[in-house]
């Protein structure tokens, strides 16, 4: 029976970390449009874009390399989901943490990207080739910032557990966005590069690039695409509620916090021109990677 509840909790996981994920980037671009003085789609677009995408068929074949991109970057949406507790106390989303995941966590998020980067290589269309450069690049900008950060929550509260350091927020009764201000602002900030809207949307750029990566695959690779980057989303900021919002008891609970994350970097895109790719990686090894060493020196210090 507790196999059961455990299956049908990973089954219930991804169906919501699929819905809110595409409704979130639905209403990313409402309010987007709204910002710019347009009506823009309504939220549930992204829905309808999701079964058509998926009702079509593609004849482009470049190898199995490209047939593999796209199953890659589910496979470590989901295993990533799989890992970060959703809602604390719920027998239904107590999904597969260990002590350690965090660790884990640090190397699976890494996984999708580099198998996409391996499946659109392939396709030699020189568009995917130069997003995928630039992509990787940025990559080695945002992660200095968001690593430096889980250190610095490591060596402070001396545990590697996402659950341990949950509880520990639980104990006190505040939040480690409070108690541990600069790993909060230095992951936030590389956040701004993992959810590659403006200034950061370097690695698409439709304007330059005709989607980057992407320009290669429709039907139901885009579709599964669209589909691993809704739950990659939701795990990511789900992650980011656990570590310093202190989780969500409930889905409501979860819902604000996690639409509340989201909205920083999806307002910050709205008014801000893209930047090129060297000032992106500049951007990520200055004030954020300060954060992150300020951090450092607060968990060792304090």
């Amino acid at each position: 029976m507790e196999i059961l509840i455990d299956i049908l909790g990973a089954i219930a996981t991804f169906i919501v970390a699929f819905v809110v994920g595409l409704t979130y980037m639905g209403l990313s671009r409402k309010i987007t449009a709204r910002i710019q003085n347009r009506k823009g789609p309504p939220w549930y677009q992204n829905f309808i874009d999701a079964i058509k995408l998926f009702s079509k068929d593609t004849s482009i074949n470049h190898g199995a390399m490209q047939h593999m991109g796209p199953v890659f970057i589910m496979v470590s949406s989901v295993m990533t989901l799989m890992f970060v507790p959703v809602l604390t106390g719920h027998n239904w989303f107590p999904n597969l943490n260990f002590h350690g995941d965090l660790i884990f966590l640090l190397y699976m998020m890494v996984f999708g990207p580099l198998g996409l980067a391996l499946g659109a290589g392939q396709t030699g269309n020189p568009n995917s080739a130069i997003g995928v450069t630039r992509g990787l690049s940025m990559m080695v900008g945002f992660e200095i910032p968001w690593v430096l950060a889980l250190v610095a929550l490591m060596i402070q509260y001396h545990t590697t557990s996402i659950t341990g350091l949950m509880e520990v927020q639980a104990q006190s009764g505040t939040w480690l966005m409070f108690t541990s201000p600069f790993a909060f602002m230095a992951a936030i900030l590389a956040l701004l590069g993992m959810t590659r809207y403006s200034p950061f949307d370097i690695v698409g750029a439709p304007a330059e690039l005709a989607s980057g990566p992407i320009s290669e695959f429709g039907g139901k690779y885009l579709a599964t695409m669209m589909s691993a980057g809704s739950v990659f989303a939701f795990a990511k900021l789900t992650l980011y509620v656990d570590l310093f919002l202190g989780g969500a008891s409930n889905l409501v609970e979860l819902l604000i916090k996690t639409f509340a994350i989201y909205l920083i970097p999806m307002l910050y895109g709205a008014v801000s021109p893209r930047y090129r790719t060297e000032q992106s990686i500049r951007y990520f090894w200055g004030w954020p990677t300060v954060l992150g060493l300020l951090a450092i020196f607060q968990s060792v210090l304090f």
